[in-house]
């Protein structure tokens, strides 16, 4: 209880765009807010640290964008995690916080809102570009934060997309040009059809047996190390491109294609091959 009065204390020392004000004066919410998630999950604060994520928007703080045509000032919270300022092992634990919410005080919750959800092969995030570039220019064209607010048709800054993995988490954004006072890098659509060709020649030939034949190749008798995994690839990339010509002319592909399709794979192959080396 004491570090949560303590971090707000210090938020007031540093003001943005009015924030230090808003925070003093609902201090009292704010804090209560942290407190029940900490009861919610059995979180003793005396030991731990409790973290509260926003965005701060509203009319004097953006410009351009929709939501700078708010009627107030608002935060919009999208997270909550705690955290063991003693201890730097441990990490930071995040944590629901879909229900926190004081709307009458100016702080809204973005899962109210509008969201999206889409599944990225982080082995060919360029299978999902296409839908990336299609939900970013859908909220260009129209915030839909705005809108809930009365506000249509005004541009929206874009999408924050977060993803959980392993216990940490992993965030991007993706922007439209109209609102930004930066460059904006384009991205052209994609050839989703030769992407497809490509990952399912990967299954095709990148395949367990070939593995096996360069970890023998490369290895012999020599226990396997890591410093060698580059050896790995190369043996497999060459054996690919000799053996499976052919193949790839009927796909309409070439080594320029696939080639780091196939390393990715064989890396992760023998990553997982040396752990279960390691586990016996």
């Amino acid at each position: 209880m004491e570090k949560i009065i303590k971090n707000i204390t210090k938020i007031k020392t540093s003001d943005n765009a009015g924030f230090a004000f808003f925070a003093t004066k609902n201090e009292k919410v704010l804090t209560e807010m942290m407190i029940s998630v900490a009861k919610e999950n059995n979180i003793d604060l005396d030991k731990y640290t409790m973290s509260l994520y926003g965005e701060w928007a509203g009319p004097g703080i953006q410009k351009g964008v929709g939501i700078s045509m708010l009627p107030q000032k608002s935060f919009f919270i999208f997270g909550i995690k705690y955290s063991d300022p003693t201890d730097p092992a441990f990490g930071a634990h995040w944590l629901d916080c879909t229900k926190l919410k004081s709307e009458e005080n100016f702080i809204y919750n973005v899962n109210d809102f509008p969201t999206y959800e889409v599944d990225i092969d982080f082995n060919m995030p360029q299978l999902i570009q296409n839908k990336l570039i299609e939900l970013t220019i859908a909220v260009e064209d129209e915030c839909p934060v705005a809108k809930a607010f009365g506000n249509e048709n005004t541009v929206g800054e874009g999408i924050v997309f977060t993803c959980e993995y392993k216990g940490i988490i992993y965030r991007f954004k993706s922007k439209g040009e109209r609102h930004s006072v930066s460059k904006v890098k384009t991205l052209n659509s994609v050839d989703v059809e030769k992407l497809n060709s490509i990952n399912e020649f990967i299954e095709y030939a990148v395949t367990e047996p070939r593995f096996d034949q360069a970890i023998e190749k490369v290895f012999g008798e020599i226990e396997p190390t890591i410093e060698k995994m580059g050896d790995v690839i190369r043996w497999v990339v060459s054996d690919i491109t000799k053996e499976e010509t052919d193949t790839m002319i009927e796909n309409n592909l070439e080594p320029k294609d696939v080639n780091k399709y196939i390393s990715t794979k064989v890396r992760q192959m023998f990553m997982v091959f040396l752990d279960k080396k390691i586990m016996g």
